[in-house]
Order: C-alpha cells, then sequence, then structure tokens
C-alpha cells in the first residue's frame, strides 16, 4: 500500500514540475510572420499591439459604433464585409476575439477564403444562405447547409468556407472570429492575383487549365 502512495505521489510531483511547461506555450500568431530582428535598427514589432497605460484607458477603447447600418455592396463578389478587430477596436488587444457585418447583395457571395488564425461562427440576421467548408486533403469532404434568419454555423480554424445569398433580396450576417485579428485569404485573389505573380505554367498544371486562361484571371486580379 506504501509502494502504491509513493508511486502515487511520483506522478503527482511530476505533474506539477511539468504543468508550467505546458502553460508556456508558445501564443498563437496574430500576423502572417514576425521574423526576428539583430538590433533595433531594424525595426522592432510585436506579435499583436503595444499596450496603453491603464492610467489612460477610457470606455471608449472598448467601443465601436454603427454596426446596425447597412454597408453598399460594390465589388464583383457582391458582399462587403465590416470588420471590428483590434485595428478599429483598440480595447480588442490580446482578447482573442472579433466580429464582422457581412452584407450580400442578390446572388452574392463571400467567395471561398480562410482565416488562417480563428474559427469563425456565424448568425443570419436576414435572408437566406448557403453555406460550407471543406476539409483538409485527402478527403476534402464539404460539409452545407441552407441557412435562414436566425440560424447559426461555425466554420473551423484554417478551413476553406464560403456563404452565398440564395434568398430574393439582399441578406445580412453577423459572425464573431476567435482572434483579435484572424486574417484572410481569399483563394481567388491570392492564386490569381499574387504579387508578384505566379507563373502562369504552374498554375495551369495545378488547375488542370490553358495556360492562356490562366493569364486571362491573373490580369482580372491584378492590384
Amino acid at each position: 500500500m506504501a509502494m502504491k502512495s509513493l508511486s502515487f505521489l511520483a506522478v503527482l510531483s511530476l505533474l506539477a514540475l511539468t504543468l508550467p511547461l505546458a502553460i508556456a506555450s508558445d501564443p498563437s500568431q496574430l500576423q502572417d510572420f514576425c521574423v526576428s530582428a539583430n538590433t533595433s535598427a531594424n525595426g522592432v514589432f510585436v506579435n499583436g499591439k503595444f499596450c496603453k497605460d491603464p492610467k489612460l484607458v477610457t470606455a471608449d477603447d472598448f467601443f465601436f459604433s454603427g454596426l446596425q447600418n447597412a454597408r453598399p455592396v460594390t465589388s464583383p463578389v457582391g458582399s462587403t464585409v465590416t470588420a471590428v478587430n483590434v485595428n478599429n477596436l483598440l480595447g480588442l488587444n490580446t482578447l482573442g476575439i472579433s466580429l464582422v457585418r457581412i452584407d450580400y447583395a442578390v446572388n452574392g457571395q463571400n467567395p471561398p477564403h480562410t482565416h488562417p488564425r480563428a474559427t469563425e461562427i456565424l448568425v443570419v440576421e436576414q435572408g437566406t444562405l448557403l453555406v460550407g467548408f471543406v476539409t483538409s486533403n485527402p478527403d476534402n469532404r464539404l460539409f452545407s447547409k441552407v441557412l435562414n434568419e436566425g440560424d447559426v454555423f461555425v466554420f473551423p480554424e484554417g478551413l476553406i468556407h464560403f456563404q452565398a445569398n440564395i434568398g430574393k433580396g439582399p441578406a445580412v450576417a453577423f459572425a464573431a472570429l476567435s482572434s483579435q485579428n484572424p486574417g484572410v485569404i481569399t483563394i481567388a485573389n491570392t492564386v490569381f492575383g499574387a504579387n508578384p505573380a505566379i507563373n502562369p505554367t504552374i498554375l495551369a498544371k495545378a488547375f488542370q487549365l490553358n495556360p492562356r486562361t490562366v493569364v486571362d484571371l491573373q490580369n482580372k486580379f491584378k492590384k
């Protein structure tokens, strides 16, 4: 019995020693990369934002107004995304959350994209949306659903997902994301609008397209 108690105490001691190491893991990235600088002359950035002196913080640092207002939709894909993140609501710094409003024109869509640093939970405020996400290789399984007002759908972190307005009128959705700066990679813009451009031969083979078609697509997405 004494031997069992000793073994149990040994396990507890090991957990006590290793738990602080587990907690001290690296934080999640808040930007695409953070290359180390040998000297301050190379410029100093942090993985996040500098903190304001708490004595100078006001309620306005935690406040954003106007998200109830519809946004004009002028993009070729038929949607406008209004983000509330650490760049325009400074109090979000270090809190690991942000918000977006998405306005969809009739037949508009928020095209296939991914958030490299966040899971997204979306609720439909107005209209009807077809939404979905695709799992990673090799299965590439599509999970899709038609959402009406009040319906909620979750897009796991890093997976390609989309929303399309399939209703007869404009649509509105709100989404929360599990990062103060989730990032967004729109697949078509990234692949065909890269700067400098990706060699068309590479894309032609990847997408099984004629190189001339790839060049045409690249011209459409030139910034």
